[in-house]
């Protein structure tokens, strides 16, 4: 099978000659030690090595100093790196004392077309070898952005005391993603297979909000976001950290076509428990562990763990590190033997 017929074999829970993978991102520091390992001068070449399935197109957004749609808004009252690795949800937000939603454009809200790059966002999908399955990441976290808008703590204390006001937040948060994603599938329209959006609603023991008000303030809009997706064609791959066991059923009645990315030991994310419950009814990406087996175990133990994975989802699994991000605690030896595995 090639890239694209095991892409959508696998997430349809067909037959197919192996799972399909995705590398993840590996971050600058982590890029360097994965090409001086496998002896290749490029992600690029590295993917085409390891035979890799997904190939992930990041929107080109130039609004610094974090040049990343994940920081799109400038919310925080307080000066912190503001980088997809450095913000921070806890910081005291810009309607952290508002309580009346009219004041909801009282925020300089950004107008997306003025820092997506159309023209960069065609030419970066029009680049990507057709032969693999082209992935936008869009994030569009329309969640965690308005537990940023008021500083968290504040935002789910507004959620549940004062709705209208946090409706009116998220609302106007989910507007501009739909906006900037519409520019971007308009600009790769014919380039693109799939999209990666999302939002962390777990921590490593249970949801962090309950699962009543998920579906009041929050699956409205990813409905949305989900719905503008799959109008363009496009397989929808959503992302939530955590422990996210009790909210899998809402996430397939809203669309989703993969679930990523099966924290492995966050509680009731093992595979053997999701396989119980949900073999057939979606599909889901990642499962090898990268809080302690990838940073931590042998070579022989993640290619065990794969064999593993692998026997429990023959189909219906995207083998891939549990964390999108490859970072630079990951020895390069075990992503090798993921692959290894993988392949077997």
């Amino acid at each position: 099978m090639n890239h694209r017929e095991r892409f959508y074999a696998t997430i349809a829970n067909l037959p197919v000659d192996r799972p399909a993978s995705w590398l993840g991102l590996p971050v600058p520091d982590a890029q360097q030690g994965l090409l001086d390992f496998f002896k290749v001068s490029s992600v690029d070449e590295l993917k085409v090595l390891l035979d890799d399935d997904i190939y992930p197109i990041e929107v080109p957004y130039h609004f610094p100093p974090s040049n990343h749609i994940a920081c799109a808004f400038k919310f925080a009252k307080v000066s912190h790196d503001d980088k997809p690795d450095e913000r921070t949800l806890t910081a005291p937000g810009f309607f952290e004392d508002i309580d009346d939603p009219s004041e909801v454009d009282s925020f300089p809200w950004p107008d997306p077309s003025l820092y997506l790059d159309v023209e960069e966002s065609r030419r970066l999908a029009q680049a990507v070898d057709p032969g693999y399955i082209r992935m936008g990441v869009m994030w569009s976290a329309h969640f965690q952005d308005a537990c940023a808008a008021f500083g968290m703590e504040k935002a789910l204390m507004v959620m549940l005391m004062n709705p209208e006001m946090f409706t009116a937040v998220i609302d106007r948060i989910t507007d501009f993603y739909l906006q900037a994603n519409e520019l971007f599938y308009e600009a790769t329209k014919g380039y693109l297979d799939a999209v990666l959006i999302g939002n962390d609603f777990g921590s490593q023991c249970g949801l962090m909000v309950d699962p009543e008000s998920l579906r009041a303030y929050v699956f409205p809009g990813t409905k949305k976001l989900i719905d503008q997706a799959k109008s363009y064609g496009l397989k929808v791959i959503h992302h939530s950290c955590g422990s996210i066991f009790p909210i899998i059923d809402d996430l397939i009645e809203l669309g989703v076509d993969v679930i990523h990315p099966i924290q492995a030991l966050a509680q009731d994310m093992d595979a053997p428990n999701l396989k119980a419950h949900f073999e057939g009814k979606t599909s889901f990406c990642g499962g090898v562990d990268a809080q302690h087996l990838l940073v931590n175990g042998t070579p022989e133990q993640v290619h065990l763990k794969v064999t593993e994975l692998k026997g429990l989802f023959p189909t219906g699994l995207i083998i891939s590190p549990s964390h999108e991000a490859i970072l630079q605690d990951i020895p390069p030896a075990n992503i090798n033997a993921l692959f290894e595995a993988l392949k077997l």
